[in-house]
């Protein structure tokens, strides 16, 4: 059990305008132990979302007020906090916007309640802080705090400054920090770090292009290599 038993019982808040669709989704994860708060609208959302600190948002993309892309991208402005969107909106094009936007996942309408569930849980699984006494990763001038799940760049008077990262980044960065110089491939890259999304090659490349531009503004210059025709290595500087 591990210390599960010591932990508080994850919120989702689920933000949905259909009040079938929402009473579904709540009952669903009610039974699967969790504890549920229900949003009807864009700004209904966003002030649940401060008010209450979620674990996990379970949110549609088609909302009054505020489509969900906007509620998402107000979140990812001040939290890593994982979101799965909704949609009915099942082509690439939505699909890879949301991701560069840091949604963790995507389900698509009409959707099987259960496997709504299973998402959830293995999203809150990969999100949550790992049970380590030394959990901080130092790669170059990167520092990973995996407790905190956040990461920090020194700058030339040795001083710590937050990156600002997507929960995804976050991950793809841990996860080439914990094994520097290791090439890996897209598809490792997705079954380690997006394991539940659908997500195809190009996001992956989305993500660390983005990431990239990042570690190369906070002066920790182009980390991230690329080798062509496998993937992805981080190569610290000499």
């Amino acid at each position: 059990m591990h210390n599960d038993a010591h932990r508080p019982v994850p919120l989702v808040l689920v933000v949905e305008d259909e009040p079938g669709i929402a009473d579904i989704l709540l009952a669903y994860l009610k039974r699967d132990g969790l504890r549920t708060h229900h949003a009807a609208s864009g700004p209904a959302a966003l002030q649940l979302f401060r008010q209450l600190r979620p674990d996990l948002v379970l949110l549609d993309i088609r909302l009054p007020g505020a489509d969900g892309v906007d509620v998402l991208r107000d979140i990812r402005a001040e939290s890593l906090t994982p979101v799965i969107m909704v949609t009915a909106m099942t082509d690439d094009v939505d699909k890879l916007l949301g991701l560069r936007m840091g949604a963790d996942d995507y389900i698509a309408k009409p959707f099987n309640p259960a496997e709504v569930v299973a998402r959830v849980r293995a999203v809150l699984r990969r999100s949550s802080p790992v049970d380590t006494a030394i959990a901080t990763i130092r790669v170059g001038r990167i520092e990973i705090d995996e407790t905190a799940h956040a990461a920090s760049a020194y700058d030339e008077a040795g001083v710590a400054q937050p990156l600002a990262l997507t929960l995804t980044e976050y991950r793809l960065l841990a996860h080439l920090a914990r094994q520097p110089r290791r090439c890996f491939s897209r598809a490792e890259l997705i079954t380690a770090c997006m394991p539940e999304s659908d997500a195809l090659d190009r996001v992956v490349d989305s993500h660390l292009s983005k990431l990239r531009r990042k570690l190369q503004l906070a002066g920790c210059g182009d980390l991230i290599e690329t080798v062509r025709g496998i993937g992805y290595r981080l190569w610290p500087e000499s």
